[in-house]
């Protein structure tokens, strides 16, 4: 009887056991799943806020971006801009569609190209290693403008086939378009995947660069998501057996005593 008694109490603690740890498994699993699903819809809620995709349709800002790239730009204000930003900007003088274009002078700057072979802003020459193949003397030059305030300066990077600022320059606004065309900030080339822009240094000098924008945390935030769901998933199931497994190697072990 003493035997018996002994076999049912540890078979009956080793079940209760085994089942306790099936149950915090499932807890775990249900957590990982519920906070990787909160990461996963806010990161893309937040992007789909912040952020909006652009297909460029002309060569114009290559090899910065290519014809056909497929870009995410951050929704700002046109207060925000600053030299050497890439932005989306409508202006009905221009053309009806929005364009991408690169900010080399704002409200108050000369600028002028190109003594020494180099844009001049404010009388500083800017290094462009942006521009594709050469010098920005070789493609073309023009005499200084003062860009009136609250416009802006805009040059492609491709400024040999580039319509930009200076084939406007006979217009009543000097070739300068007013920062309430801005209506994104280039922060990335999505397709193919080249990454984040490279941070225009050469503009330093001359004031403040901007900040890039909250894209790296949200693209964060979907893969650690993702990976919570996923994991979660498989660990509920995987815990569930495991501890299903030592019910019956406790079961089994009692049973032999």
């Amino acid at each position: 009887m003493s035997g018996q008694s002994t076999t049912r109490t540890a078979s009956g603690g080793g079940s209760g056991t085994a089942r306790s740890a099936g149950r915090t498994g499932q807890r775990l699993s249900g957590l990982a799943v519920t906070l990787g699903l909160v990461l996963f819809l806010g990161g893309f809620a937040w992007g789909a806020v912040v952020y909006r995709p652009y297909t460029v349709p002309t060569p114009s800002m290559a090899p910065t971006i290519d014809a056909g790239d497929r870009v995410l730009a951050e929704r700002i204000d046109g207060g925000d801009v600053r030299r050497g930003d890439v932005v989306v900007f409508t202006d009905t003088t221009w053309a009806d569609v929005p364009l991408i274009k690169r900010v080399v002078a704002v409200g108050g700057d000369t600028v002028s190209c190109c003594r020494d072979g180099k844009l001049k802003v404010n009388g500083e020459a800017i290094e462009e290693p942006y521009l594709g193949g050469g010098a920005a003397a070789e493609f073309g030059a023009f005499p200084e403008v003062t860009v009136p305030e609250g416009r802006l300066f805009l040059l492609g990077d491709e400024r040999a086939g580039s319509v930009d600022s200076t084939a406007h320059l006979t217009d009543a606004a000097g070739g300068t378009v007013s920062r309430d065309a801005v209506r994104a900030r280039v922060d990335a080339v999505v397709w193919p995947m080249d990454g984040m822009l490279t941070a225009p240094t050469g503009f330093e000098r001359l004031g403040d660069l901007s900040s890039p924008g909250p894209l790296r945390t949200v693209v964060a935030m979907v893969i650690a998501g993702a990976v919570l769901v996923l994991g979660g998933a498989a660990y509920g199931p995987l815990a569930q057996r495991a501890a299903g497994s030592r019910a019956r190697a406790n079961t089994g072990s009692a049973g032999g005593r």
